[in-house]
């Protein structure tokens, strides 16, 4: 068995380092281990969090932890359900308080802002998904919304329910995002074609369409970028 944390030098301890110190002195590998509370017979939960970090990707840090399979979790000494259940829990609750405070004076004025928001929420889902993010006039975020849920390679996406959900919020102009479940943000005929449609019905309407965001997996497509000046052109050509 390894030394317990109790047995390391007192400033090495987290619970004391963070008393003494504060919590924002704590490196990733202690918080987490403050977190986990206690290992196992094989590991102390500073050891557990290494493991745990070990596998959230090559910067090592928590923000990667959302990535690890559950399977791969569970594969670490001293993580079980419970453990699972805290650490998912865990990446939750941050993600929803990061976006908490943003979402009070966020502005989505470019496509890169809009991605990286929604990136952690889509890149992983094995079914594509499409969601609608209203905006006031000077690209403020005011809500945003799951529209549908498709299948594994594309989802059904209601023009008429999307401008009507815009107009109940008082929105003057929306942002449209989804996800394509192989990872590559490559659009299609069809993605194409559907923004065509919403230039049209955006513009019949009096609600713009600021963008039409395809997310991959770490990467996407902002087909306002993609076809710059053809954009005001509802026939979008691919070419």
């Amino acid at each position: 068995m390894t030394d317990r944390v109790k047995e390391l030098p007192r400033n090495e301890q987290p619970y004391e380092k963070c008393e003494e110190y504060g919590a924002e002195f704590l490196s990733d590998v202690e918080l987490l281990s403050v977190i986990l509370r206690n290992g196992s017979r094989e590991m102390n939960s500073l050891d557990t969090a290494k493991e745990i970090l070990k596998k959230a990707g090559p910067g090592r840090s928590i923000a990667g932890i959302e990535n690890i399979a559950d399977s791969d979790l569970l594969s670490i000494p001293g993580i079980g359900r419970v453990k699972l259940i805290l650490i998912k829990c865990l990446t939750e609750y941050s993600k929803r308080l990061w976006k908490a405070g943003l979402k009070s004076n966020i502005c989505f004025d470019h496509p890169k802002k809009c991605a990286r928001f929604f990136m952690e929420d889509m890149r992983h889902l094995t079914h594509e998904e499409v969601r609608v993010v209203l905006l006031d006039t000077k690209a403020n975020y005011i809500s945003s919304e799951v529209l549908t849920k498709g299948l594994s390679d594309r989802s059904l996406l209601s023009p008429r329910e999307l401008f009507s959900l815009a107009l109940k919020r008082n929105a003057s102009q929306v942002i449209v995002l989804h996800n394509h479940p192989s990872g590559d943000p490559t659009p299609s005929a069809e993605d194409i074609e559907m923004t065509r449609l919403l230039i049209i019905a955006g513009s019949i309407i009096g609600i713009r369409l600021a963008d039409s965001i395809i997310i991959g997996d770490g990467t996407y497509v902002s087909m306002r970028e993609r076809f710059g000046t053809e954009w005001k052109d509802p026939s979008l050509r691919s070419g």
